[in-house]
């Protein structure tokens, strides 16, 4: 029976296990999105991991709108990413970087009064946090032209090469969390009448443009996406109910990507994401060929069930790889496991990110 600790094959790459830390945005790399030494560590920290997937990394400057979040589109930027790819080498890991643009949701202060992009005029519900910190409403989005749509793909494009450059060993297009590829893909977000918008199939276009790309860029073998099946982030919505994703995950099949993940917690988990909608990932998992990856509030014995009864080839856990950088030792001997101060998941320095200790070797 296949276990947690069993190898898998991503992509060109095998893993040693098949625990995975998943993106988690901490805001520790300044005003301009470099990463520096000490977000070098924390990755390295956790290179037990069988795949590190870093945080969530803007693809250009259009898109980049959350505080201290890292980029991928200067020089600067991606030279800075050679330090963490060779800190987690060096500590025995394998890393991707997860590419990111926040359409609708970046603010227009952040845009110099520009309004952000979207695939149409529908403004996110609530108020967020811009670079600056400061919670405020959204502004109504620019429906975005043809001429943006291919320009951003040619950015996603150029950010994959950046990471590929600096010595990562994959990327993860973010294709989740009502951010812009996912109000593409739901109908309550893209109301477009073009070849983009309407069907299923022309919903998920763009998302099979930029994978299409930065696959034949880098090498599908290189590339992973991530859903969200059932987010209801800012007001997102899908009428069609289990037919997108499914169909999505279905034409990225003749891609070979390197894996599909789906963050899907459970009903009633108490998960910031969890909806009472039943799950999607049986679904996506029928329709996809590759490696599918499940994350949202696994615990070990859960995971293990779904290792075991394939409903997953690995699994990703966010929160718990926060607070014990050796997760995969603590999962492997059933160690106790720390918990994450929720107050530090976003400030700056490394109290609550680098501070985390593994379990004592004695024990």
């Amino acid at each position: 029976m296949t276990s947690l600790f069993d190898p898998i094959r991503i992509g060109r790459l095998t893993l040693p296990n098949r625990i995975i830390m998943p993106p988690l945005t901490r805001g520790r790399t300044g005003g301009a999105g470099i990463p520096d030494a000490l977000v070098a560590e924390y990755y390295a920290q956790r290179a037990s991991a069988g795949l590190l997937i870093a945080e969530a990394t803007a693809v250009n400057q259009e898109g980049d709108g959350w505080p201290g979040a890292p980029g991928l589109y200067t020089d600067a930027q991606a030279s800075a990413w050679r330090g963490v790819a060779d800190a987690v080498h060096a500590a025995g890991g394998r890393i991707f970087v997860q590419l990111w643009h926040m359409g609708r949701r970046v603010m227009t202060r952040d845009l110099d009064g520009a309004r952000p992009l979207a695939p149409s005029e529908i403004a996110a519900i609530g108020e967020y946090r811009g670079k600056d910190g400061i919670r405020r409403p959204p502004a109504v989005p620019r429906a975005m032209t043809l001429n943006d749509i291919h320009r951003t793909v040619a950015d996603f494009t150029c950010a994959a090469e950046r990471a590929i450059r600096a010595g990562l060993d994959g990327v993860e297009i973010h294709a989740a969390n009502n951010f812009l590829i996912d109000t593409f893909l739901r109908d309550g977000t893209n109301r477009r009448d073009d070849a983009y918008g309407g069907t299923s199939e022309n919903r998920a276009r763009f998302l099979i443009d930029i994978v299409d790309s930065v696959s034949r860029a880098i090498g599908a073998d290189r590339v992973g996406v991530r859903m969200s099946p059932n987010s209801a982030f800012y007001g997102i919505s899908d009428s069609s109910g289990k037919k997108t994703l499914p169909i999505a995950a279905r034409m990225l099949n003749r891609f070979g990507l390197a894996y599909l993940h789906l963050i899907e917690p459970e009903p009633g988990s108490g998960h910031p994401m969890a909806t009472d909608l039943t799950p999607a990932a049986p679904l996506i998992r029928a329709a996809f060929d590759g490696p599918l990856i499940l994350n949202g509030g696994y615990d070990r014995n859960r995971a293990e069930a779904a290792i075991s009864t394939s409903a997953a080839d690995a699994v990703a856990f966010g929160t718990l790889f926060i607070a014990n950088p050796d997760l995969v030792n603590r999962f492997r001997h059933r160690l106790p496991l720390a918990a994450p101060d929720a107050d530090t998941f976003y400030t700056p320095g490394a109290t609550g990110y680098t501070d985390y200790l593994a379990y004592p070797v004695a024990a």
